[in-house]
């Protein structure tokens, strides 16, 4: 009996968030929209593969879709923190069903071209950039509590990864039996979840109070806020990092899937797959957790996991093997990704929220375009198994600097913490722990 509420409690601990009417909307819809955006993310670099048998083309590809948030991520700040995040939401997930709708269309009726593919790859892009500090600003909007909040943006990586675990299984049948028109069709559908979900919010629709400021002198300050605090320097550097060297492996799978292992669009989707699964575990236990200490921690040896992963899957000819490590390398990437963005908005001013997160997004989207270069330079170099390797050696080193830094860190962050309260939880906590083993 003591066991069944043992699990009961810890099924609310990790779902608590989805108490939250708004935040409980916003996850169901987002859940069904992901898997179609899954199915896409498969379908795209395959579709160019399949249609050029390039490995540079698809890091062109890759690049046109990353580029818009190296170069608007600042302006999205701004906007995001000027503007009503509900509002650009829902703007920004009725461009992206229009985006798919007509990928599909040109697919389906046989008009596709490779450079329709990098120019819808460049307006995806573009519509991203204004999406991904929106939603994860309004994030906090949807859940009252402050101190629900990282597990509410771990739940948020829960539904990723969970449509990433089911999305690349469906694209790759469906890749093989209909072909990737009906994958973009099918996300095109899907954001009709996501749309339906924030119309029937509660939610304030007025606008942030307008400021007379000068944009660029809003950027710098964002810019000044974002590098002059070490902490937050430090997790968008090392966030930088590591997303120019996923491009190394995610540039590269249909590549790895095809000419390594010697399989087929079900390899691919497979492989995928595998990462998802593990980013899905690695979220499970994020949710888990009640409170936002230590996760400085897990962030370099998150990293390390990620990239003793690639180095691993860079020997690998073995389809199953390279199934285990992807598990890895997807639980890795996820806990390194969701655990900086919960630190990131614990700590920060929630005027300033927008900019940061869209520091976030050119962390994480905004460098990968020149990974994607990369990938496909350094492939036709010295080959895909020697790029991915290259990019597994790259994070170990990244992480270890992070993890000299880290003593450093905490102490700038002690203060935060301590003011929002969760320190003196955790101290009394350890002294009824000591009391008790006395006893």
């Amino acid at each position: 009996m003591t066991g069944d509420l043992s699990y009961i409690f810890r099924f609310k601990t990790i779902f608590r968030s989805l108490g939250y009417r708004n935040y409980r909307l916003f996850f169901y819809g987002q859940s069904i929209s992901l898997i179609g955006t899954w199915m896409q993310r498969i379908a795209v670099p395959w579709l160019v593969y399949r249609m050029t048998g390039s490995a540079m083309l698809l890091g062109i590809s890759g690049f046109a879709g990353q580029i818009p948030s190296l170069v608007l991520s600042p302006f999205a700040g701004v906007i995001t923190d000027r503007w009503n995040r509900y509002h650009v939401l829902i703007w920004s997930q009725v461009l992206s069903m229009i985006h798919a709708f007509l990928l599909a269309w040109l697919v389906l009726s046989g008009s596709i071209q490779v450079w329709h593919i990098i120019l819808l790859s460049f307006v995806i892009g573009c519509i991203n950039t204004f999406d991904v500090p929106a939603r994860h600003s309004f994030v906090i909007e949807m859940v009252e509590k402050k101190e629900d909040l990282g597990n509410a943006i771990a739940l948020n990586s829960l539904m990723f990864n969970g449509a990433r675990l089911i999305g690349p299984s469906i694209a790759g049948a469906l890749l093989a039996a209909a072909g990737e028109g009906v994958c973009f069709l099918i996300n095109g559908i899907s954001f009709m979840g996501v749309i339906v979900s924030l119309l029937l919010m509660r939610v304030n629709t007025k606008a942030p109070e307008a400021k007379n400021s000068d944009i660029r002198k809003e950027i710098r300050e964002g810019f000044s806020y974002v590098f002059g605090f070490l902490p937050i320097r430090h997790i968008i550097l090392l966030l930088g990092l590591v997303n120019i060297l996923v491009m190394f492996y995610s540039t590269l799978m249909p590549v790895f899937a095809k000419e390594v292992l010697g399989g087929d669009s079900h390899t691919y989707g497979f492989l995928m797959s595998a990462a998802g699964l593990g980013a899905l575990s690695g979220a499970l236990y994020l949710a888990s957790r009640e409170n936002v200490l230590k996760l400085g921690r897990i962030i370099p040896l998150a990293v390390i996991v990620f990239g003793v992963g690639l180095v691993i899957l860079s020997f690998s000819r073995i389809f199953l093997l390279s199934m285990a490590v992807m598990i890895f390398v997807g639980m890795g990437l996820m806990l390194q990704a969701a655990s900086s963005n919960t630190i990131l908005q614990t700590i920060t001013d929630d005027d300033k929220r927008g900019r940061v997160m869209s520091f976030y997004t050119m962390a994480v989207m905004g460098t990968a375009p020149f990974g994607s270069l990369m990938a496909g330079w350094l492939a036709k170099v010295i080959g895909t198994p020697f790029t991915i390797l290259t990019g597994g050696v790259l994070s170990v080193a990244g992480a270890l600097v992070f993890l000299r830094k880290l003593p450093e860190l905490k102490q700038l962050v002690h203060p935060i913490y301590v003011k929002m309260g969760i320190i003196p939880e955790v101290a009394e906590g350890i002294q009824n722990a000591s009391e008790s083993e006395v006893n």
